[in-house]
């Protein structure tokens, strides 16, 4: 066998990337093995990613086997020439090659060579067997989906069909004949039957749930009281203050809406403090009067308010800029920090950028750094009171230009911004920097754990040189990953552009993922909450696609949310053969199964005048994958006891009728399916439902060549001004936020009154809710998610 060295330059000559050439060779029996498998290919090098995984396979399994595939080149060429595409194939070929002399038709045969099965066939051969088991599908529905999958797999007819082909046909013949998954299908967990505890045991606590808190990360970290310190003796007073007690903050600064990757610092921090008892700042980090706003104070309380928790205090950074200044003077007087009239660029250039951009270049000391304490201490002075202009001055830390680390090479302590303070008016001509304030704030603060994102692990150092430096309490800075959304954008900048050149309503735009938005969107704060504590925290940095978040929402609604009868596209239907005066009143329950009786039953007025949807019915046959309204195709109205029979549709000034009988002979069997209906007579019309979309096209709208505007999704908002809901909904509103609460979950949080937290279930459309737009005579409502990923009525 050749060297591992010699076996990762024939695999990547032969056409294997080059991670996986060095994970093959890493297996010499495999490595080898699959180097004599090459050996007998008359092909040299592959462009087909599937051909080479295809012959990895082979040695795989050879190695499995324990003993050589017998006459295996029969499998190389029908890999060479597209014969053998699959790893069925494979497995059956060995089969036939094992039993005896192989013969090129006889092997085809066996393999399936030539047997092209396609997605019409697939359907049409799942489609027998549902009908096969009708009785059985509609009592047991989406229960026996995992059995059915397996034989239908097993089907000799389907033996050759591409794998990938069943989930996806599967999954779409279940929709068409069983409609959306309700609590019919919600698998009710059995209580384990145990023996009688014997007299002497003693009851065990039930266990905990498990929270992101107690493990990982979390889990791990230090103890309030024990933060490492260059100066053990300052613990004294820090213990004192703290007693025993976790100290937290969250210090954004506003300048900026929050968003989605903000939730989880907000329950990192607050939710840390308040699983140990502890307590957590909301602490503004007001550094730079430039960029900084009222609305973003209010709406940042907001938000935190909103995800359910309430700081200890709310505290400032600029209610210590007086202690910031007289420790900036002492650490003048340490000879640790100097000014500096250095531009930009030059700066730059002594922390070793080279002429075209790149660092790496030589450090070297700024020509101010020598200057003598008395003048840095003078100009420092002459700073405060305004003798220089923004960038003609600054104060530097001084501290290692030969250290590894840019947060050592003297940074910025204080710029000049003659800029009037929101709180502080025109006090002050400079300000503190992050890099000057955070840490030191947190020291005032008493902070045992000073929890940040990854982005700034480089900066602990600085922050423990500092406050070392100044002979303060050293809090523990700990960094976790952060939480990034693909499929979206986070940038501030990049928002802003939307935002102003209309493409989007505004920060709080349900298709943009500020939390402002996600509020408005009607996502409940609890499915945030929830959603998080499902990834845990390490430190590694979270990417998560938005449908995977919509996907945790949507089951949190699922649990939670009353349901409600919505026709998005209305036609009128007529039921001929009852009287204009007929009316049968059907009591439904807002939650059906398991929750029955948790939010009550609402009553619905059927009489010969409803709405269905206009999806819901068509005036041809019906072919084998429709279900609903056709001729010759009863329909089951959803609560109501009988079918409607299909007559005609006609059109009269202008307006589409849908004439049908109603059964109540009982003429035609069990329907297909049951569709949602509202009563013309009691009725609520919609001005505006919003049903939104992704935003971008791609999982990467940054990446898009032409950049990310390029990239965005024309059908992200879709608005339909014809819609109408049942009369129920009126109770909703009164009595929202109208939502169940979540068993044993710690997530359950109580919000307040606003058009956000009426949101309900709209049966076969989605989750919905009140958008603040919305009036008392022109209600406006927004989609929150769909029903089912993907999934078409």
């Amino acid at each position: 066998m050749s060297s591992e060295e010699e076996l990762i330059v024939l695999f990547k000559n032969v056409g294997f990337d080059d991670k996986k050439s060095k994970d093959i060779a890493k297996n010499k029996k495999v490595a080898g093995l699959l180097q004599s498998v090459l050996a007998k290919s008359s092909v040299d090098s592959y462009t087909d990613e599937k051909k080479l995984t295809l012959l990895h396979q082979l040695a795989v399994l050879e190695n499995k086997n324990g003993k050589a595939i017998p006459h295996v080149e029969y499998l190389i060429n029908g890999i060479n020439n597209d014969e053998i595409k699959t790893n069925l194939q494979i497995t059956e070929g060995i089969k036939y090659l094992q039993s005896g002399s192989p013969k090129q038709d006889e092997f085809n045969e066996a393999t399936g060579v030539g047997i092209e099965i396609g997605e019409t066939q697939v359907r049409e051969e799942i489609g027998k067997y549902l009908d096969s088991i009708s009785t059985k599908l509609e009592s047991e529905r989406y229960a026996i989906l995992p059995k059915v999958m397996s034989e239908v797999k097993a089907q000799p007819s389907l033996k050759w069909a591409p794998p990938n082909l069943f989930k996806p046909v599967l999954d779409e013949l279940f929709l068409a004949r069983l409609g959306p998954k309700d609590e019919r299908d919600v698998k009710k967990k059995e209580k384990k039957k145990t023996a009688p505890a014997a007299a002497a045991a003693t009851k065990q606590e039930p266990e905990k749930e498990r929270s992101m808190f107690s493990e990982g990360f979390l889990g791990d970290l230090h103890k309030p009281g024990e933060e490492p310190q260059a100066y053990p003796e300052l613990l004294k007073a820090h213990r004192e203050f703290i007693k025993g007690q976790v100290y937290t903050r969250f210090p954004p600064e506003p300048n900026g809406f929050l968003h989605i990757g903000h939730s989880k610092a907000i329950m990192v921090n607050f939710g840390f403090a308040q699983y140990h008892k502890g307590k957590c700042y909301l602490r503004f980090d007001d550094t730079n009067p430039e960029a900084e706003e009222a609305k973003y104070f209010e709406s940042i309380k907001e938000m935190v308010a909103w995800l359910g928790y309430k700081p200890w205090k709310i505290t400032y950074s600029s209610d210590y800029f007086d202690e910031l200044f007289e420790l900036a003077v002492k650490l003048i007087k340490l000879d640790k920090a100097y000014i500096c009239h250095c531009t930009p660029e030059q700066v730059k250039l002594g922390r070793g950028q080279r002429e075209d951009g790149s660092m790496g270049g030589e450090r070297f000391a700024c020509k101010h750094r020598s200057q003598s304490v008395e003048h840095n201490l003078a100009e420092f002075l002459a700073m405060k009171d305004g003798k220089y202009a923004t960038g003609e001055a600054t104060l530097r830390m001084k501290q290692d230009l030969t250290s590894p680390s840019p947060q050592m090479w003297d940074l910025v302590a204080y710029r000049v911004l003659n800029k009037p303070h929101h709180r502080t008016g025109s006090k002050w001509k400079i300000y503190p920097t992050y890099d000057f304030t955070h840490c030191l704030v947190d020291s005032f603060e008493n902070i045992t754990h000073s929890l940040c994102t990854t982005e700034f692990v480089l900066s602990r150092e600085s922050y423990e040189w500092l406050c070392d430096a100044l002979h303060v309490y050293r809090p523990a800075q700990r960094e976790y990953g952060r939480l990034n959304m693909t499929g979206t954008i986070m940038s501030k900048r990049k928002i802003a552009k939307l935002v102003n050149e209309g493409y989007v309503r505004g920060w709080d735009d349900p298709r943009i993922y500020t939390l402002e938005a996600i509020k408005r969107r009607g996502i409940p704060p609890g499915a945030i909450l929830s959603f998080i504590n499902t990834l845990g925290v390490t430190t590694s940095t979270t990417n998560i696609q938005t449908t995977r978040f919509e996907s945790a929402v949507r089951q949190f609604l699922d649990q939670t949310t009353p349901r409600l009868f919505l026709v998005l596209n209305p036609v009128e239907v007529h039921i001929d053969n009852l009287a204009d005066d007929f009316e049968l009143e059907v009591e439904i329950p807002y939650k059906p199964g398991k929750d029955v009786n948790s939010l009550g039953n609402r009553k619905l007025k059927f009489t010969n005048r409803v709405y269905i949807d206009r999806g819901d019915v068509r005036d041809e046959p019906a072919d084998k994958e429709y279900y609903r309204l056709a001729p010759g195709q009863p329909v089951g109205l959803l609560k109501v006891p009988f079918n409607i029979i299909f007559k005609s549709i006609e059109t009269v000034g202008g307006k589409t009728i849908v004439h049908v009988d109603y059964d109540s002979e009982q003429s035609t069997k069990k329907p297909k399916t049951y569709i949602q209906w509202v009563p013309v007579s009691n009725c609520k019309h919609i001005k505006e439902v919003r049903i939104y979309n992704q935003l971008f096209n791609s999982e990467n709208p940054a990446g898009h060549p032409d950049g990310y505007l390029a990239d965005i999704n024309p059908h992200s908002e879709d608005v339909l001004t014809n819609a109408v809901i049942e009369s129920n909904f009126d109770e909703i509103v009164a009595k929202s936020p109208m939502n169940l609460t979540i068993p044993d979950s710690q997530f359950n949080i109580k919000e307040d009154k606003g058009n956000h937290t009426i949101r309900f279930q709209a049966l076969r459309e989605g989750y919905f809710c009140v958008d603040k737009d919305s009036k008392a005579d022109a209600l406006v409502l927004n989609r929150i998610v769909t029903l089912k990923e993907d999934a078409n009525k």
